[in-house]
């Protein structure tokens, strides 16, 4: 049964990372553990179009802000995916039973995949949203893309999100869910990332798509979802992925931008639910929709 985002009980504590940084945690719900991990610059504000859907179908949710974003500290870098795949196997340690299930997108999904290289014993499966495996074959962040960042550099919080952020959606939903991105914007600048952390999330993601993870020694079950208009992470990284993972299966989002799953809710969120109620022993096949 849907459970009302705007009356979910929300509990809110602090873990320490590894080097004392403190990262923010929400958890909502009871159940097997669902950890959701954010993308570049955002934070736990950014998982509200799941949060409900997840606690309704019977997860615990769990997610924090990774470090330099939302409540969690802000230090200076250089970060690595490393050690923001560190910081999330202590959230899981401090607040979860492992393994649990992982959804990530974007920035997340790189983080994924490294906590599930280096701490596999803390994950059960994996969901990834917009991600990629990085290395041969990926596709950067297009150029157009890059240069709308660039240009917004320097700018306020405001004036930066709303100069790049209509990027992460496909062509024209702003301008048609006027009031939505609005609220988005809403709740993203609340707790708006500054410029020398977003700069060292987006330097740490830079060097995995450069270098990329062997993720064929993954053994877990996966779910991959891209968006077909993808202007932030091209859709191929998303086929390229699936087909890298030993067990993973890969649904193409037709139409769908960056932030799929605020983009449609309701079916992002449905794809993700049957995954994790109805999981098969894993099978050495790719199965592509």
């Amino acid at each position: 049964m849907p459970v009302d985002h705007t009356t979910l009980a929300v509990s809110e504590s602090t873990v320490a990372a590894a080097d004392g940084t403190r990262l923010h945690v929400q958890t909502a719900g009871h159940g097997k553990t669902v950890l959701l991990i954010h993308g570049l610059g955002y934070a736990a504000w950014a998982g509200a179009p799941l949060r409900a859907r997840l606690v309704g179908a019977g997860f615990r949710y769990v997610t924090f802000d990774n470090r330099g974003t939302g409540r969690s500290d802000k230090p200076h870098g250089p970060y690595t995916i490393a050690q923001l795949a560190d910081d999330a196997a202590n959230v899981l340690a401090t607040e979860a039973q492992p393994p649990a299930h992982i959804i990530a997108y974007s920035l997340g999904g790189y983080v994924a995949l490294q906590l599930a290289l280096e701490h596999p014993a803390l994950v059960q499966t994996l969901t990834l949203i917009a991600t990629s495996a990085g290395g041969p074959g990926a596709m950067d962040v297009p150029e157009a893309t890059r240069a709308a960042w660039a240009a917004a550099v320097g700018g306020s919080p405001e004036e930066f999100a709303r100069a790049t952020m209509p990027l992460s959606f496909r062509p024209g939903w702003t301008e048609n869910h006027p009031e939505a991105f609005e609220a988005i914007l809403k709740s993203r600048l609340e707790q708006p990332t500054p410029e020398h952390a977003w700069q060292a999330q987006y330097e740490a993601g830079a060097r995995h798509l450069s270098t990329g993870l062997d993720v064929r020694g993954i053994r877990v079950p996966a779910l991959v979802l891209h968006g077909t208009n993808d202007r932030i992470l091209p859709y191929t990284n998303g086929s390229q992925l699936a087909s890298l993972l030993p067990h993973a299966q890969f649904h193409a989002l037709e139409g769908a931008g960056h932030l799929s799953w605020i983009e449609e809710p309701e079916g992002v969120s449905a794809q993700i639910i049957d995954f994790l109620t109805n999981l098969q022993s894993p099978t050495d096949a790719v199965t592509q929709n």
